[in-house]
């Protein structure tokens, strides 16, 4: 259960900028001339079509289409950075390292030597380039404008430090990975260059209102990427093979793309926020679990993320969690529940 309040920070987020320490990200490195092929052979997303400066989503799957982990690719123009949940991080590392025979590829974690630092809102790019142009010579210094324009995933070496357009928080901004001995400082730059302290609580509300599932809470290795609805992100569907494309493919085409159960979004009445975890029922059936809750300033109502049963995945479908000793009354949504802005 997420109940915060912390409106400073929210308000910033969504309408002028707000930065958060996310140094315990796992970040994976991947260098040789045959890295963007190799990567494309293991993982769900197009690799291969990556330039300099660009990036991806995707997922890492086991034979059975299970995900191992959901993590960004980002090519940097001499080696590749991933961004995945930090443990994951080992186990990716070592499943991608035992595949390599002769290919031309090397792996290093680096996740304790880089720091990050997202910076989210509509000002984030003023702010990061108030931060990042204090350290730079003039002929080397960011412009706000073009930054602002910058597609998901496009990214530059800024000095030290490496620029990310995100929208990882559930709003649009920039990740900011900095040697971990100068990450402490670059934060203390963000804010003081006008960016609002944003505490982990807060950045949960933002990704549950856009519908963003997090690896270990509304996913995990039991699930299959079209059972959290990441497949229009994660996957492509006109790439070679990968690891469980073939059960991918089955679920699309035999099965039509239905699955089981799906996450989905929940509308609560009243005040009450449910608990990761809580049951949801429909009459006497039992109809899934909440995975994510919280109280969202957005529509001045709890909402929730659950894994629901394709039975009642309908939207306005009327479910009761059990949340303790009471009753919570709620209808499924569509996600997200706020759009990126």
């Amino acid at each position: 259960m997420a109940v915060h309040d912390d409106s400073r920070a929210y308000e910033a987020a969504r309408g002028a900028a707000a930065v958060i320490d996310r140094g315990g990200r796992g970040k994976l490195v991947v260098a040789g001339s045959e890295r963007r092929s190799y990567l494309h052979a293991m993982l769900t997303c197009d690799v291969a079509a990556l330039g300099p400066g660009t990036g991806c989503y995707g997922a890492y799957l086991n034979p059975q289409g299970r995900m191992i982990a959901d993590l960004r690719v980002l090519e940097l123009g001499d080696l590749v950075l991933v961004d995945l949940d930090r443990d994951r991080a080992a186990e990716v590392l070592q499943k991608l390292d035992q595949f390599v025979f002769s290919e031309d590829v090397q792996f290093g974690d680096v996740s304790a030597t880089f720091g990050l630092a997202s910076i989210v809102g509509p000002d984030s790019a003023e702010v990061a380039c108030r931060a990042l142009n204090a350290e730079l010579p003039p002929g080397a210094r960011l412009d706000p404008s073009e930054l602002r324009a910058w597609p998901e995933y496009r990214n530059a070496r800024v000095g030290p430090v490496i620029v990310v357009a995100s929208t990882e928080l559930g709003a649009r901004g920039f990740d900011l990975f900095a040697p971990v001995e100068s990450a402490g400082a670059l934060i203390e730059a963000l804010a003081g260059a006008g960016a609002a302290r944003l505490d982990a609580a807060t950045a949960d509300v933002l990704r549950v209102e856009a519908g963003r599932p997090a690896f270990g809470v509304d996913m995990d290795s039991d699930t299959i990427p079209l059972e959290a609805g990441i497949e229009g992100r994660a996957i492509s569907f006109t790439k070679g093979c990968y690891p469980g494309q073939e059960v991918v493919v089955r679920i699309l085409h035999r099965g039509h793309g239905r699955v089981a159960r799906k996450l989905t979004g929940l509308l609560i009445d009243g005040t009450g926020v449910p608990d990761r975890g809580d049951l949801l029922r429909a009459g006497d059936r039992e109809a899934g679990r909440v995975t994510s809750a919280v109280l969202s300033p957005a529509l001045g109502r709890p909402i929730a993320l659950a894994m629901v049963h394709r039975d009642f995945l309908e939207p306005g479908t009327r479910l009761t969690v059990l949340h303790g000793d009471d009753r919570l009354d709620a209808a499924t949504a569509v996600l997200p529940f706020v759009e990126l802005r």
